[in-house]
């Protein structure tokens, strides 16, 4: 691909994958059509401010959030490369698209504060929520405070106190943005956006999706891997600065289950939760995972390395990831089995399982399209949208 990959999608599993990426200028936005068989169907090119998102709709078309002029607008374009609509949803000068999902009737969209270089003179804006209808027009806007923030891991060091390294006092943050790790999710009738400092504590705001009505906030922790458990509820992830866990935040804002573990996530139509965990302290003996519903811990295989590529989990109950420069897959029985040795590191896609068991993710600016023995995608709430194909986190069933 031109630049780093950072969106892997598509609307069947015979395909084609729509990937976006950077363009040899990182604040451009290239999105290409690729076959099967690896080969580019056709390429456009769009302006971009930073981190590019792309989601594939129910009618096999893919949105893409891109600036334009002083605007920020949602474009879609159809599996031959051609605009079908535009859409400008209401927004202030000096706002980005943080994220956006995809409703049947329009769109939930994360605004933050647009980076100072493009921002410009426009005052600097609170993040918020919005959810708008197809043709652009706001339903609700919900304002996103964090408040002071503090965490019993972050600590500072000055000459007052000798520098002796001490418990960081509460601050009032700034440069609030969307959170790296699943910023915005729906499932049912509620909204799970999460939102991050520069110091990567950061807070899920639970929100009515017919009011905008805040329904609960999470209290100040690290990011972590997020995902939809199915009926308003969510799993949220906390790792970095001693913590390591993630719990399960039902619809009406209450933790109810807490596992001493934290990782990227799938969640099966039964219900099995299963982790492939990833904690920055190294070497670390990390595993993959069952999260029983009672909080325990099911033994699984140890997951050397730390880069890790979101996991998809077959009809039989194999899970398959990238990690440490290994394609492996876990079988229903946690037992490993190793499938391509693929050398990389840093940023990667999502894995996605497609026609007759042929494996897609994107290593930095890599595409591999790999050849396994796995079945199909299985049913469940995460990832979910026909299998979470389409990249676009929303479970409305």
């Amino acid at each position: 691909m031109p630049g780093q990959v950072w969106r892997l999608a598509a609307s069947d599993p015979a395909g084609p994958l729509f990937v976006t990426s950077y363009g040899a200028d990182p604040l451009k936005i290239v999105l290409s059509a690729v076959d099967q068989r690896g080969q580019v169907q056709w390429r456009r090119d769009f302006p971009g401010t930073g981190r590019p998102w792309s989601r594939v709709s129910a009618q096999g078309t893919v949105w893409i959030a891109r600036p334009e002029a002083a605007w920020h607008v949602l474009e879609e374009i159809d599996a031959d490369g051609r605009t079908l609509n535009t859409v400008v949803p209401s927004c202030q000068p000096g706002e980005d698209i943080g994220t956006f999902v995809l409703l049947p009737d329009g769109f939930c969209i994360a605004w933050a504060a647009s980076p100072p270089r493009i921002r410009g003179a426009a005052p600097l804006r609170e993040p918020r929520v919005a959810r708008y209808s197809s043709a652009g027009r706001q339903l609700w806007s919900t304002p996103i405070r964090l408040g002071d923030l503090s965490y019993p891991g972050v600590v500072e060091l000055s000459e007052e106190n000798g520098w002796t390294p001490q418990a960081k006092r509460p601050w009032t943050p700034r440069g609030v943005r969307s959170a790296y790790h699943e910023p915005l999710l729906v499932s049912g009738d509620r909204v799970a956006a999460s939102f991050e400092d520069t110091s990567g504590l950061a807070c899920t705001f639970l929100i009515d999706l017919e009011t905008g009505h805040t329904v609960a906030v999470t209290a100040p922790a690290p990011g972590g891997h997020k995902a939809i458990a199915g009926d308003g509820a969510f799993l949220i992830g906390a790792q970095g600065y001693g913590a390591f866990e993630t719990v399960l935040l039902t619809r009406d804002g209450t933790t109810t289950t807490r596992w001493p573990s934290h990782g990227t996530l799938t969640i099966t139509a039964d219900g099995t939760i299963r982790t492939a965990e990833m904690d920055n302290r190294q070497p670390s003996p990390t595993q993959f995972r069952r999260l029983a519903p009672d909080g325990e811990l099911g033994e699984g295989p140890h997951l050397p390395g730390y880069y890790t590529a979101p996991p998809a989990t077959d009809t039989h109950g194999t899970t398959v990831l990238w990690r440490g420069g290994s394609l492996t897959a876990i079988d229903a029985d946690m037992a490993p089995h190793h499938l391509h040795t693929l050398p990389g590191k840093g940023i990667t896609t999502r894995t996605l399982i497609l026609e007759n068991g042929l494996v897609a993710l994107a290593l930095d600016s890599d595409l591999h399209l790999l050849p396994t023995p796995l079945g199909p995608l299985a049913h469940g709430p995460w990832p979910c949208a026909d299998h979470n194909l389409a990249g676009n986190p929303t479970h409305t069933s």
